[in-house]
C-alpha cells in the first residue's frame, strides 16, 4: 500500500506488484510496457518510466533485451558448479557467488569454465577475468593458471563448453530447409542463454572450437547432395550463421547499454522520441512517418531473427531450384 503522500508513479507500481504477488503475472510474463502504462493510467511518459524503475529497484522485474520488461524470479545470481564449493547467494543479494575456499585437488579446467560462464551470463563477458574467476571460486589467482594458460584460452573454453551442450537430434528432419530450421533456431537459442557468445565469435577469422565442428556439419549435411560444390556448400552456411550471429551480437549490446542508462530499448526510444518527431517535423520523410505512426519500431529479436531466417531460406531454395 502507498501512503497518502505516495506519487502517482508509486501508486502505479504498487498496483502492479499486487497483480505479480497475486500471480496474474507470473515470472516471466511481459509487465506493461512504459507506453501501455501511459494508455492504461493517463500518465505522463516520464512517470511511466518511473514506475518501472521502481520494480526493477525492488527486483520484481528485469528487462530482457529484445522482449521488454518482464517478471523476475529473483535476483539471477552468479551460479557456479553447486556441490557444495561455491554456494550461491541468497535472494535479495547481489548477483555474485557465495565465496568459498576450493580445495587444491578440486579445482579443475571445469569448474573454472563454468563458472567463468556464469559471470558471463550474468554481468557480461567484460566482467571475465583471472582474478575475478578465482575470487568466486575463493582460490588464489594463480592457482588458475595450472588449469587454464590465459583468458584467452579460457574464452576458448566457454565457448567450447557451450557448444558442447547443444544436442542435435540422430535422425535430422529429411527436407533440407527443415533441417536448417531446426539448427538455427537452437543456435539461436544459444546466444539468447548466453548474449556474450555472438560477439565472442568470430566469422573471419574462425576461433578452433572442437565442439562447434559437429554443428557445421550437421548443417552443412543439409544441403549435400543438391548439387552444389563443397565452397559454395559452406558459403550458404556461413551465410545463414552469420545472420543468426549478427542479430544476436544486438543482445549484449542491449544489455551493456541498458546497465550504462538505466532504460530498456522501449523506455530509451520513448524518452528520444521528442527528438524523432523534431526531425520529421519538417515534412519530407513520408514513409518515416507512416513507419512510426504504424508502430514499426517496436519489433522484438526474435521476430527479426526469424523473418531475416525465412528470407534467407527462400533464397537458398531458389538457388537450389536453379542448380538443379
Amino acid at each position: 500500500m502507498t501512503g497518502p503522500g505516495a506519487g502517482r508513479y508509486q501508486e502505479i507500481a504498487a498496483e502492479i506488484r499486487r497483480r505479480i504477488e497475486a500471480g496474474e503475472l507470473r515470472p516471466g510474463d511481459r509487465v506493461p510496457s512504459t507506453r501501455e502504462i501511459v494508455r492504461e493510467w493517463g500518465v505522463a511518459m516520464a512517470t511511466a518510466t518511473k514506475v518501472l524503475t521502481e520494480l526493477r529497484r525492488d527486483g520484481l522485474v528485469r528487462a530482457v533485451p529484445g522482449v521488454g520488461t518482464v517478471v523476475g524470479a529473483g535476483d539471477r545470481p552468479v551460479r557456479p558448479p553447486a556441490d557444495g564449493y561455491g554456494g550461491v547467494a541468497s535472494a535479495g543479494a547481489p548477483a555474485r557467488a557465495t565465496r568459498r575456499n576450493i580445495p587444491d585437488g578440486l579445482l579443475t579446467p571445469e569448474r573454472i569454465t563454468m563458472t567463468a560462464i556464469a559471470v558471463a551470463d550474468a554481468e557480461g563477458l567484460g566482467a571475465v577475468s583471472m582474478r575475478r574467476v578465482a575470487a568466486e571460486l575463493g582460490v588464489a589467482t594463480m592457482s588458475l593458471y595450472r588449469h587454464v594458460a590465459d583468458k584467452d584460452a579460457l574464452l576458448l573454453q566457454m565457448m567450447d563448453t557451450i557448444f558442447g551442450r547443444m544436442r542435435l537430434p540422430e535422425q535430422p528432419p529429411r527436407h533440407w530447409r527443415d533441417r536448417i530450421e531446426l539448427a538455427s533456431r537452437m543456435l539461436w537459442a544459444t546466444f539468447r542463454r548466453h548474449p556474450w557468445l555472438a560477439p565472442a565469435m568470430s566469422v573471419t577469422r574462425p576461433q578452433l572450437i572442437p565442439n562447434a565442428f559437429p554443428f557445421m556439419e550437421w548443417v552443412l549435411g543439409a544441403l549435400d547432395e543438391h548439387g552444389l560444390d563443397p565452397v559454395t556448400m559452406f558459403t550458404a552456411y556461413i551465410t545463414v550463421f552469420n545472420h543468426i550471429r549478427g542479430t544476436a551480437i544486438n543482445l549484449e549490446f542491449e544489455a551493456e547499454a541498458e546497465a550504462l542508462t538505466g532504460l530498456n530499448a522501449d523506455e530509451w526510444m520513448d524518452a528520444h522520441q521528442p527528438a524523432f518527431e523534431a526531425i520529421t517535423a519538417g515534412g519530407g520523410l513520408r514513409l518515416f512517418e507512416r513507419l512510426s505512426a504504424a508502430g514499426g519500431f517496436d519489433f522484438d529479436m526474435d521476430a527479426l531473427f526469424e523473418f531475416g531466417l525465412q528470407r534467407l531460406l527462400d533464397g537458398i531454395a531458389m538457388f537450389l531450384a536453379e542448380t538443379r
